[in-house]
């Protein structure tokens, strides 16, 4: 049964990796479609750049839009480093990394460096998205 059970975790542990690069990578190109296809429609948002907790994938489009829309609010470039999945059980999962993002915000190119973490869960056979914490980081407070 032991095999069994890490070789099932490795394998589920691959699927989570999958989505997260993903999902990622969906965000870099600013593929605002793609990106929220990741998350469940239940899913959490804590975000330091955002004074309240989103409580629903469709509170955050609406302030991604909100972003855009106000801020001409655009992602250039997303790198994710140091990125590693703890698997809580078979249908849960932890993804952290650290993330330089390139954004265009009031017309102002600006390069963030955060740490995220987001919370997979196994819903349907898939792994969604159900939480993302964002907080800042500077490259030299390690």
């Amino acid at each position: 049964m032991g095999v069994e059970a890490g070789t099932d975790m490795e394998t589920a542990r691959a699927h989570v990796t999958a989505v997260a690069t993903r999902l990622v990578e969906a965000f870099g190109r600013h593929d605002a479609a793609g990106y929220f296809a990741h998350f469940s429609q239940d899913a959490t948002f804590i975000f330091y750049t955002v004074s309240r907790m989103l409580t629903s994938r469709a509170e955050y489009e609406e302030q991604w839009r909100t972003w855009e829309r106000e801020d001409g609010f655009r992602v250039r470039a997303c790198l994710s480093e140091t990125g590693a999945v703890r698997m809580i059980g078979p249908d849960a999962a932890v993804f952290t990394h650290l993330v330089t993002t390139v954004v265009t915000m009031k017309g102002d190119e600006e390069t963030l460096h955060e740490r995220e973490t987001i919370v997979f869960a196994r819903r349907d056979g898939h792994w969604v998205a159900v939480h993302e914490h964002l907080s800042t980081w500077s490259p030299d407070s390690d």
